[in-house]
């Protein structure tokens, strides 16, 4: 029983029955699954449950909108062939906080974000920034977004255009056009949010922020990626490319279908003799 609170404790109190289950495994303790509901119970503790999504796009009909690219396929073969952005607002004592992100598919890894009071273009354009000074992206790579002004914004799409990167935009209204990054929003809503509020300030989202997506990166487990962090899987990746061996892309198909794949430089090393 001590060590379902501490998993608990330790993983921002957040985790459900399944998710402190396949942590226990990864820490090497037997235990059913039945088990662990049933002390969780005793013990008072549960997941944290996921609200309803809320909308922040808003549509500027006046600028041009790329092709949508994507078509509602966000299981990337590799790190750094497609990213989603999407951003968030969050309510607080000094006004609205607006939260933007970059996620890279592969493995849902966050690889940039940026907390600011104004809903102008900049705060976007400083997480797509971030994501590329930490990432450095070969070619190949297709941004998708859905279609709020900022990302339609004449230097949003300069910017992708000078690093080479292919724009991709969904609809306007439709959640499923960018589904994974609302998916990744809406756990960031519950985990920290709605969980933490109410907010004071603009500095206390920004910090509790950062302390979130480094634990979402490399200690928090994914379903979609086999139960483990988007950092581990994207090591998992590199180590497996560079044996020249297979990667399973999607954890709910056998291993028979799984995809091979050439090996593929680690972010920061393309172009390296």
């Amino acid at each position: 029983m001590p060590e379902i609170q501490r998993v608990w404790e330790e993983n921002f109190e957040v985790y459900g029955v399944r998710k402190v289950w396949h942590q226990l495994r990864r820490e090497g303790f037997s235990v059913a699954r039945c088990t662990v509901e049933r002390l969780m119970r005793k013990l008072g503790i549960q997941g944290v449950i996921r609200g309803k999504a809320q909308k922040t796009t808003i549509p500027d009909p006046a600028l041009p909108c790329p092709l949508d690219k994507v078509n509602r396929q966000f299981r990337a073969p590799a790190p750094n062939t497609l990213w989603v952005s999407d951003f968030t607002y969050v309510s607080t004592w000094q006004g609205f906080v607006y939260v933007a992100f970059v996620i890279d598919t592969f493995a849902n890894r966050i690889v940039g974000w940026r907390a600011s009071r104004s809903q102008q273009t900049q705060f976007v354009l400083d997480a797509l920034e971030q994501a590329l000074y930490e990432r450095r992206p070969a070619d190949g790579l297709t941004h998708h977004s859905d279609r709020g002004g900022q990302y339609l914004s004449i230097r949003y799409t300069e910017r992708l255009a000078e690093a080479g990167i292919e724009p991709s935009v969904g609809s306007v209204g439709d959640s499923y056009d960018n589904a994974l990054a609302e998916t990744i929003i809406g756990l960031f809503k519950a985990e920290v949010i709605h969980r933490l509020g109410p907010w004071k300030s603009a500095d206390a989202v920004e910090w509790e922020t950062l302390k979130w997506i480094d634990w979402f990166n490399n200690r928090r487990l994914l379903g979609p990626i086999a139960n483990i962090p988007p950092a581990e899987a994207e090591t998992n990746f590199y180590e497996a490319t560079e044996r020249g061996g297979s990667v399973c892309l999607n954890s709910l198909e056998p291993f028979s279908k799984c995809m091979f794949r050439s090996v593929m430089p680690r972010p920061g090393l393309a172009g390296a003799g």
